[in-house]
């Protein structure tokens, strides 16, 4: 089994980043016949824009022109595909940043809406960012039974909640993906610092697959970085800067051998002795 994150530089258009994407996949480094798990960033098709875009191409479960083209992508590449974020309607004219995952036929395994909303300011050229202002916060968790194992779904700003990451843990977590577009001042400062963090206190391996570059004309800049991290914390696979694939192969008795040796769940007093399982 081989797991291979995309680092990808997208912008406001939706056909060249599905194209590149798809170039991608085709260009994709893998045995014949071994599954491959593809982590795309988040906002992977539409990065940056106005709230007016993010509603245009906003569609549902039963419609939405994204997502039926990131499926077709998955059947015809023959990859489980965690599908970064698309925008999908919601209640108040609103919009949630959801990430699908399908299976190698295109079928959706499962989806996650983003939970925590980056409303923040950074000293950079945006300033303020306010994504609340056109999207709405999720209401669950999403762990999904997979050959790779069981896989949490958290998007970017999420990293920053550890709570969210126990409870995935919990939930029966083995992998946690996290498609992100980490800002070049934030990711500097925390993007490895929490990543190795989340994946230590999970004992979880941690697939952080990021946006990286300037993109609409240097509107946005993104840190990149896109890595696997071990669940004893070790950067297994790393992609400081540019395009392109991070790839490995993940060891679940490594992490049964961690969670064996030190069980963290059963001597954390703060959980119930009935969840740390």
């Amino acid at each position: 089994m081989q797991i291979s994150l995309l680092q990808c530089q997208s912008s406001r258009d939706v056909s060249a980043n599905l194209s590149f994407i798809d170039s991608q996949l085709g260009q994709l480094p893998r045995e014949i016949d071994e599954a491959q798990l593809v982590v795309l960033p988040e906002c992977s098709l539409l990065f940056g824009g106005h709230e007016s875009q993010q509603l245009e191409y906003a569609g549902t479960d039963d419609n939405s022109p994204l997502k039926d083209a990131l499926a077709e992508l998955a059947k015809r590449h023959k990859v489980y595909l965690i599908a970064g974020t698309i925008p999908m309607q919601a209640q108040g004219g609103k919009v949630h940043s959801r990430c699908y995952f399908f299976d190698d036929q295109g079928l959706v395994l499962g989806h996650y809406d983003k939970l925590h909303l980056f409303d923040v300011e950074v000293s950079d050229n945006t300033k303020q960012y306010r994504e609340s202002d056109s999207f709405t916060p999720g209401g669950k968790l999403t762990v999904i039974d997979t050959p790779f194992g069981k896989i949490g779904l958290a998007i970017c700003y999420d990293l920053r909640f550890s709570d969210l990451f126990r409870a995935l843990r919990l939930a029966g977590a083995d992998l946690i993906a996290l498609p992100s577009a980490f800002t070049k001042v934030t990711g500097k400062a925390h993007w490895q610092t929490l990543l190795q963090a989340r994946a230590i206190e999970t004992q979880c391996y941690l697939l952080g697959a990021g946006q990286w570059g300037q993109h609409n004309e240097g509107s946005r800049e993104t840190w990149g970085q896109s890595m696997i991290v071990d669940p004893w914390g070790g950067i297994v696979s790393q992609l400081e800067s540019g395009c392109g694939w991070v790839q490995a192969k993940p060891d679940l008795l490594l992490l049964e051998r961690i969670r064996r040796q030190m069980p963290v769940l059963g001597h954390n007093k703060f959980i119930p002795p009935q969840l740390a399982k």
